[in-house]
């Protein structure tokens, strides 16, 4: 199996449509008024001990990660989504180890769009063995 296989194949933790006000964003407005962020984060872990144990020291608690991306969307404003979901990725990956990779999705549903649509965002994977962590 290639290791791209494994990686999706494998185990994972979800947070999905996670919200927060923060102050993201290369306009001026944007950085005065703030606005809502969705997020999502995959981190893929292996789950078989904590299946077999039910015990929460055996895996990492949802409130772990979610506290990482409240605190990253809800701090120090970044001029792009980029570098938001980058920060959430390597802290994610920095405290937990059990952690092999993390993918992070970062949606701005009011934007300045003439036309209909739901978010528009980034979405990000950074695996333990990139040499950039």
């Amino acid at each position: 199996m290639e290791p791209t296989e494994a990686l999706i194949l494998g185990d994972k933790l979800l947070l999905r449509g996670l919200s927060f006000h923060g102050f993201h964003g290369a306009l001026p407005e944007e950085r005065k008024l703030g606005q809502k962020f969705l997020v999502d984060v995959d981190a893929w872990m292996d789950l078989k001990e904590a299946g077999k144990s039910d015990n929460l020291s055996d895996t990492i608690s949802y409130t772990d990660i979610y506290d990482i991306a409240k605190e990253i969307v809800e701090g120090p404003a970044q001029n792009l989504l980029e570098s938001v979901a980058e920060k959430i990725a390597v802290t994610t990956l920095r405290n937990h180890e059990q952690v092999s990779a993390v993918r992070v999705k970062i949606g701005k549903p009011h934007v300045a769009v003439q036309g209909p649509l739901d978010y528009l965002g980034v979405e990000i994977l950074r695996r333990r063995s990139d040499s950039s962590n």
